[in-house]
Order: structure tokens, then sequence, then C-alpha cells
């Protein structure tokens, strides 16, 4: 399923799209926005894999709009030929011309499907760690919380059991570096690889990798962040 948000300052342009993408299989519109400025406010809290960007729009422009984005798939919609160089350059998915038609737009999307995949099965990012600057691959990582030794720095626990430092690296930096789909802060101090979770209450979850002591890991979900578990799931 590829979760999209649609940016048009034009209404009915985002009723035919969204319209158009309810008949894709697959494609599920998170939510909709008008206006550039709102949609940049709330963007980093929306769980989405794609962004749906008309190009010409009042005040800022889709181009505009897309250099402010970080880690999420776009897809520039226009009736304006004369950006298509332009809008490449950002390393877009798809430039697709209005008036759109279904079949376009499904093109787009498998278009995104496919680096969305590639990204999920590839994924990793290099830090400086305990061990010097190591490459970190993401579907290896089961949990992650705030260093007692310095609270600038993260622990990272991996599938095999290991453990490695991640050196100055905010929670807030890391989420723009793990696959949003995956991994989500559970209180001020962790973040977890959804997968991972074996029992999920309102006030806890356990995960398949034990504590100190043997049993399974307990850890505890702060209400301010139990929403966005629970969209994880």
């Amino acid at each position: 399923m590829i979760r999209c948000v649609i940016l048009d300052d034009e209404l009915l342009a985002i009723s035919y799209l969204k319209l158009l993408c309810e008949e894709i299989e697959g494609v599920e519109v998170v939510k909709a926005f008008n206006n550039p400025k709102v949609f940049l406010q709330e963007i980093d809290n929306i769980d989405c894999d794609l962004c749906i960007l008309d190009i010409e729009m009042p005040g800022l422009n889709g181009l505009q709009v897309a250099e402010l984005i970080k880690g999420k798939k776009i897809i520039f919609t226009t009736a304006y030929k004369e950006y298509a160089a332009e809008a490449f350059d950002l390393n877009v998915v798809d430039y697709v011309r209005k008036p759109i038609k279904k079949e376009r737009l499904q093109q787009a999307f498998e278009k995104a499907e496919k680096l969305i995949e590639d990204k999920e099965k590839n994924n990793f990012f290099e830090w400086n760690t305990n061990l010097g600057k190591t490459l970190i691959f993401t579907n290896e990582i089961v949990y992650i919380k705030t260093s007692e030794i310095d609270s600038r720095d993260k622990d990272i626990s991996l599938k095999n059991g290991s453990e490695i430092i991640l050196k100055n690296l905010s929670f807030k930096h890391l989420s723009e570096l793990l696959p949003q789909k995956y991994f989500v802060q559970i209180n001020k101090k962790e973040m977890v690889n959804v997968q991972h979770i074996k029992i999920f209450s309102s006030s806890e979850i356990i995960l398949d990798i034990n504590s100190a002591d043997g049993n399974p890991l307990k850890l505890n979900i702060s209400e301010v962040y139990r929403n966005s578990l629970i969209d994880k799931f």
C-alpha cells in the first residue's frame, strides 16, 4: 500500500485526483491540502510514502515545496510542460501532465512502488559509532535507546544480539535516516522497529529480543507517542 498526500491549490483538482487514486489498487490518500504553507507545517508528522504536488500555486510553487520535503517520494502534476527539466533535476519519481489520465497516474505509482521497495530492501546509512564510521543496515535494527553515558548518543540493538553506539545523533535526525514505515518513537528515550513487536498493549510493548535478565524486553509507551505507534499497525 502506497500512502500518499496531495497538494494542489484547486479544490476541484484535488477531488478529481483523489477519485483517480481511489480507483488504483494499492494506493491510499492519507490527506489533501490546498495551501503549501499548511502542507509544510504538517507533512513531517504524517505517515506517508509519497507526495503528489501541483507545480503552479500562489505563494510557494511545487518546485519550492519539493526542495523542503525530506524522506518522501514526489510526483509532480502540472498543465505546463516547461517545468519538466527543472522537476527532474529534483530527482522526483515522475512528472504527470494535466489533464491527468488514470493510466498515466498508475504508471507513476508503479515507478514509486518500485523505488520504495528497493529502498526498503537495501536501506542503510553511514554514521560515526563507537567502532568508527560505520554502515548501518536498517533492517538489522531492532531497538534504539538514548545512551545512559551520554544523552547525545544512541544505543542500537541489532538482530544478531550485538550493540552499536551512534555518536551525537538526535531522534529527529535518526527518524529521517530510518524507513518511516517501520520505525517509531515510543517515548522520549526509545524507538523500535515495529516488525519486532510481539505484544502491544495500551501502556507497553514486548519485543522479540531479551533484556539483560534473560526475559523478553518490555518497554513503556508514552501517551504522547501512542497514536503514532497505533498508526504503524
